[in-house]
Formats: structure tokens, C-alpha cells, sequence
């Protein structure tokens, strides 16, 4: 990272990289600790597990609107705006009284969140070079995975030495923060010819954007089939994570300091994985990275899914966060080569809205499954599926590149004839 600092073509990136770091970063110390704010409150699990149901609900109620608003703005001041936003409802969290008003404010937070996440994908597009996305993307996952290492060790500091409701304000100020460094970012003018936000948003509009997105994925079936396989296999890894403690206690037999032990060997994965990732991602191509480590990480899962003793399980784990790393810089710099920004953000809201809804169902079925048969069966199947996902996108990945390349497909800023 420090390198590209001293590279002009890179100041504005590394910039930008640093803002959604710290944001990642407080993110994870917001999650704990919001976890034992709800169960110092209830004392129930399933009250905690509600936290987790909050987030597809928020995109469900979110993502079928708001990409028509993100590819009508400016999305560097949409950022800003939904950063300070969700700073000022988590700063707002330890007023809650009751764990309904909790649950309200986790929504309106979410929601934010599932705002964000396409319209940062659309203003890194416009930002980044082509030739540049890959590496941006590599970067990217090492920041994320760092956060996802640095972020819980904070929140355990700042737990031991004062309470659940610190750890809240500091991801506050953290959010806080970001909206200052994005607002040193450049506004990326509007090209002429851009649709703007109308006055009032109307039904007529937002059905309008969903037959542009249904339409562009008709002419680009190949593109929208390795997004749509990429997301669901992470909705498979989502649905599966909901029986990992289950998974631990019951299966394994592992202890609460064996299973936190397990937890810190996936960090481990993940900040090696990315390390090699930012090392190596100029030799390899986008279709290797999204397809090859999508199966490197179902074959992850397998060898967890199919273990017996910690020293399998750990196994696993680490082969599959390693992989991770791999996998979204594939999936980041794909979408980022293949969909056009000024519908990126009403295609990436719909078919995130599609992975939610996706997630909501299997997430069930597996634990309906598990309750009704045991966890380990249920596990295998799961992984199962999700492998053969896997090795769908792989091939539809490398065949959708080998048409690309014998056709010129070159999308970026181009404004598809639909």
C-alpha cells in the first residue's frame, strides 16, 4: 500500500481504499458489540439471532427502489450522505430502550448498507482504470481482510476495558470519518446524455429500471449468469455459516475457546490469502480468479463439512477463507469490466435483492433441516450443492471470457442498446 501512494494515477484510489477500510473496520466492532447489547438485554439467542435476519430484510425492502436513485446521482455525494446517516442511528443505538426500537434502527442502518454497497461499485468503476481494477480489487480484499482481523481484537480491548456501548460510538466516529475522506474524493461529473433523479419517484419509473435490467440480462446472458452463480454460491456460504456453531459443538465436539480458536485460524486464511491475492493477481485473469477460487472455496467447505476433529475442521476453514480473497477480486473486477456504470447500479440492487431473498430461503431450509435430521447430513448436502455451483461458474466463467476476448466485448461506458 505504501507504494501506490507515491503513484499519482494512484493517490485518489489509495484514498479511497483507506476510507472504506476504516469503515470495514468499524463495522466488525459495531457487530459484537451490538451482539451483547441485545443479549445483555434479553438474554436470548434468538433475539440475537434476529440481528442477522435484519440485514436480507433491509436489502428486500431496499433493493427494489434503490438502484433507480443510485444511477441518477452523484454517487460519491450518495456515499457521503449514507455514511454520516448511518453514523448518526448506530451514535443513536444506546438510547434504544426496548429490543423492537433496536431492531427499527439496525433496519434503517441496513438499509443504508444495501444502498451503499452498489453505489460505491459504481463510483470505483468510473474512478478506477480498467487496467487498474484488478489490483484496486486485490487491495481492496486485503483492507477488508485486515478489518476483518483488527476489527473483532478491538472490540474484545475495548469490552474488556469498558463497555459494549464504546465499541458502538467508536464504529460511529469511524463512519463519521469515512463521509470526511470520501468527501475529498472528485464528484466525477455526469456525462450529457445521463438520466437525472426525477422530482418524484413513481411505480412507472422503477418498473421502467426493471425491464432495463431484465432486458440487458437477456442480451448479455453470459455476464448476468456468472454474477447471478457467483451470488449464489455466497448465499450457499451464508446459509451454511448459520450451522458453523452448531456445526462446532454438537460434530466436533470443540469447546467455546476450541471453536474461537477455529474462528482466528479463517483470519488467518483470509490475510494470507489476500496478501498472495495483492502479490499475484497480475498473472492471473478474472476468469480464473472468480471461477478458480470459487471452487477452491467449496472445496474448503467440503473438507470443514466432512471433518471429524478440529485439525479437519481448521483444515477447511483456512482453505476456504484463503481462497476468498481470490474469489471477490474476480467477482469486483468482473462486474466492474461487464456492467455498464450507468445500470450497474440498478442491476447490482436487483440481483442483491435476488441473493437476499436467495439467502432468506436457504438459510431456513437448512435449519429446518437440521433440526428435523441432524447438522453434519444437512452440512454435506449444502456444501454439496454449493460445489456444484461452483464448478458451473467455473465453466460458464471461462467461456463467457473466451467469447468476450474473440468479440472485443468492451462495455465500459458504453450505453447498451436496450
Amino acid at each position: 500500500m505504501k507504494g501506490i501512494w507515491k503513484d499519482k494515477e494512484w493517490r485518489e484510489p489509495a484514498v479511497l481504499l483507506t476510507g472504506i477500510g476504516i469503515a470495514n473496520f468499524g463495522a466488525w466492532v459495531y457487530l459484537i458489540a451490538l451482539n451483547l447489547i441485545v443479549l445483555d438485554m434479553t438474554g436470548s439467542a434468538l433475539a440475537v439471532a434476529g440481528l442477522y435476519i435484519v440485514k436480507p430484510a433491509a436489502t428486500l425492502l431496499t433493493n427494489f427502489w434503490s438502484g433507480s436513485v443510485i444511477d441518477r446521482v452523484n454517487q460519491r455525494n450518495l456515499m457521503i450522505t449514507l455514511d454520516l446517516l448511518r453514523a448518526v442511528l448506530i451514535a443513536c443505538l444506546p438510547f434504544a430502550s426496548t429490543l423492537w426500537l433496536i431492531y427499527v434502527f439496525v433496519l434503517l442502518i441496513n438499509m443504508a448498507g444495501s444502498m451503499f454497497e452498489p453505489a460505491s461499485m459504481t463510483y470505483i468503476t468510473k474512478l478506477i482504470p480498467e487496467k487498474n481494477r484488478q489490483r484496486f480489487n486485490a487491495f481492496r480484499s486485503l483492507i477488508d481482510s485486515g478489518a476483518f482481523l483488527i476489527g473483532p481484537a478491538v472490540a474484545g480491548v475495548l469490552l474488556m476495558m469498558g463497555t459494549p456501548v464504546t465499541a458502538i460510538y467508536l464504529n460511529a466516529a469511524a463512519l463519521f470519518v469515512s463521509a470526511i475522506i470520501l468527501s475529498s474524493m472528485p464528484k466525477l461529473e455526469r456525462k450529457k446524455g445521463d438520466e437525472k433523479l426525477p422530482e418524484r419517484m413513481s411505480w412507472e419509473i422503477i418498473r421502467a429500471d426493471w425491464r432495463i435490467v431484465i432486458a440487458f440480462s437477456k442480451r448479455y446472458v453470459l455476464v448476468m449468469t456468472v454474477f447471478f452463480l457467483f451470488s449464489c454460491m455466497m448465499g450457499m456460504a451464508t446459509a451454511i455459516d448459520s450451522q458453523e456453531a452448531t456445526f462446532s459443538k454438537r460434530v466436533l465436539g470443540l469447546t467455546d475457546g476450541e471453536y474461537g480458536f477455529l474462528v482466528s485460524i479463517a483470519g488467518s486464511g483470509i490475510i494470507v490469502g489476500a496478501i498472495v491475492n495483492t502479490v499475484f493477481t497480475k498473472k492471473l485473469t478474472v476468469a480464473a480468479l472468480i471461477g478458480g477460487g470459487s471452487v477452491m472455496v467449496s472445496i474448503g467447505y467440503l473438507v470443514y463439512a466432512f471433518s471429524s476433529s478440529f485439525a479437519g475442521a481448521a483444515t477447511g476453514f483456512f482453505i476456504l477463507a484463503f481462497s476468498l480473497a481470490f474469489a471477490n477480486t474476480g467477482f469486483h473486477t468482473f462486474t466492474q469490466n461487464h456492467i455498464p456504470v450507468d445500470v450497474m447500479g440498478r442491476t447490482v440492487s436487483v440481483y442483491s435483492l435476488l441473493e437476499a431473498l436467495f439467502i432468506i430461503i436457504t438459510t431456513a431450509v437448512i435449519g429446518v433441516a437440521s433440526e428435523l435430521v441432524t447438522v453434519q447430513p444437512v452440512v454435506i448436502a449444502s456444501t454439496a450443492v454449493m460445489f456444484g455451483i461452483s464448478l458451473l461458474l467455473l465453466a460458464v466463467s471461462f467461456k463467457q471470457s473466451k467469447e468476450s476476448d474473440a468479440a472485443e466485448f468492451a462495455l465500459e461506458g458504453e450505453r447498451p442498446s436496450i
